[in-house]
């Protein structure tokens, strides 16, 4: 007994030896601050508005898609060495793929909604997406590095000659380009079956994880290289923003009651993700990875625990929002409104009845407060358990 004590504290030890810090440090950054957009669902804000405070409620939140599927690439690369196999590697990415498309479509679907009416809402979400980028990364892995760079970087920055390929297609073919690439189509699950709501499609993310697959060279070197590569990288991808979409303001200026300057300057297209958004978003992320190397104290320890187990925390995050803001409705209104999420949480909700910004951020730091003891658990036993599930969630 004794001894299998040891050896399980030892291999948990082995663990954190091996783990790179700062990416769990950005990677639980970035899980917090997409809690805020969630708890911003049910509070019947909207996604980004004239005034400045719900502009940068949701601005602050485009960080987190591009970051966790960048990082995701990153820690399959990582993985890939610690298997010393590119077949075991490309097993793993695909079973895991598989594994989170089909969880997008059940229980993340069933916390959105806290039901399983599948006529009104299917959402093809982060999850989804995130899945099936897996899945494609696990034919990728098998090629050299360096064309797994160059394959993310052309995808990402030549994305746009998809819409007219898209288009050229036979018609009925539309509504299966629309999960690769929007070109307007209608989907549907079936012949007059119920609509899929495709939020992200496979380009240019597909393309944003191979790039940080090749990342992981970089996260690899000594401390002192991978820091100023990082910040190299990460500041030059910023100041190549700055610079495109300052000129996209002065080539395209502003029409009578358009936003203020700052919020067009920042106002980059995510869905899909153009490259403006991604320079936006990836270049302060990668930067921040430097300077995540330098950072202790609580709060670093806070967020690393986060990215630890960034799945586990995805998976808790909506059914626990969720509940909390049912209860929040009662408490505030007399009534939990439960109808209004029951078919699809993005709903309109009248700008009087709607939550203020102090009240949506107080519950998300409740949720967030809620979450960490849950996550610490899972990541002492994700570090210390043999199960090979655990791999996965």
């Amino acid at each position: 007994m004794a001894a299998a004590t040891v050896r399980t504290q030892l291999a948990a030890a082995s663990i954190a030896a091996t783990r790179i810090s700062s990416l769990d440090i950005v990677r639980g950054a970035v899980m917090v601050l997409m809690a805020i957009d969630h708890v911003r669902v049910y509070s019947g804000v909207p996604a980004g508005g004239p005034t400045y405070g719900v502009f940068f409620t949701r601005w602050v939140t485009h960080f987190c898609a591009p970051a966790f599927v960048f990082l995701a690439g990153t820690a399959a690369f990582l993985a890939g060495r610690k298997l010393h196999d590119a077949g075991r590697l490309s097993a793993y990415l695909a079973t895991r793929g598989v594994l989170l498309v089909l969880l997008e479509l059940t229980v993340i679907r069933a916390s959105w909604t806290f039901g399983v009416d599948y006529s009104q809402f299917i959402l093809a979400g982060v999850i989804w997406m995130l899945g099936w980028c897996m899945i494609l990364l696990a034919a990728l892995v098998r090629l050299p590095v360096a064309a797994i760079a160059v394959f993310g970087l052309v995808v990402i920055a030549f994305q746009n000659v998809l819409t007219p390929i898209g288009k050229a297609l036979p018609a009925s073919l539309h509504s299966i380009w629309e999960f690769i690439y929007p070109v307007g189509a209608e989907v549907r699950l079936g012949p007059g079956g119920p609509a899929v709501s495709v939020l992200y499609t496979l380009v240019p993310w597909v393309g944003v994880m191979a790039a940080g697959y090749a990342f992981g060279t970089i996260m690899t070197r000594d401390l002192a290289q991978r820091r100023r590569l990082c910040l190299q990288i990460g500041l030059s991808a910023t100041v190549l923003f700055v610079v495109l979409a300052g000129v996209g303001l002065v080539v395209y200026p502003a029409t009578a009651g358009a936003p203020s300057a700052i919020i067009r300057f920042l106002n980059q297209t995510k869905y899909p993700a153009s490259p403006l958004f991604l320079l936006m978003t990836l270049g302060p992320t990668i930067a921040l990875i430097a300077v995540a190397e330098r950072v202790h104290g609580w709060i670093a320890g806070v967020l690393a625990t986060f990215g630890r187990v960034p799945m586990f925390y995805y998976l808790l995050h909506i059914p626990l929002i969720h509940a909390t803001a049912l209860l929040v409705w009662l408490i505030r209104d007399g009534s939990v409104h439960a109808e209004r999420f029951a078919t699809a949480p993005y709903v309109s909700i009248l700008p009087q009845d709607r939550w203020s910004l102090a009240l949506l951020y107080v519950v998300f730091a409740v949720v967030v407060a809620a979450l960490y003891p849950l996550c610490r658990w899972y990541g002492h036993l994700k570090s210390t358990s043999q199960a090979a599930w655990l791999r996965y969630i």
